[in-house]
């Protein structure tokens, strides 16, 4: 197999381009003490980018909400919960899944 440095360079620059953005972030704020608002704050974005996630999933645009006989929306309203209570992601991800699997399961 012949390597093509074109591609070889399109592919590093797109990875250093994709790396950057979350790599100086982390190094600079790693050295720095947050104040507590603004950690507390923080706080808050595992369950934002989980109902942005689940809201997405359960509303469309053109079609209105996809219920799929209400199971998608018992779904979300369950890993909503979990996400609220826990504000952790994994645990929300993994139980949500979970929670989806078992009402399809069941119906």
């Amino acid at each position: 197999m012949e390597i093509r440095w074109d591609i070889f360079v399109l592919i590093a620059a797109c990875s250093l381009v994709t790396a950057l953005p979350r790599v100086i972030p982390l190094v600079l704020l790693s050295r720095i003490d947050l104040p507590e608002p603004l950690l507390r704050w923080l706080g808050h974005i595992p369950i934002a980018v989980m109902a942005a996630l689940v809201g997405q999933e359960l509303i469309h645009a053109e079609a209105g909400f996809s219920l799929h006989e209400h199971l998608d929306l018992a779904a979300g309203v369950l890993t909503f919960i979990v996400a609220f209570k826990t504000r952790n992601l994994l645990w929300t991800v993994i139980l949500g899944c979970i929670f989806a699997m078992v009402l399809r399961l069941l119906a």
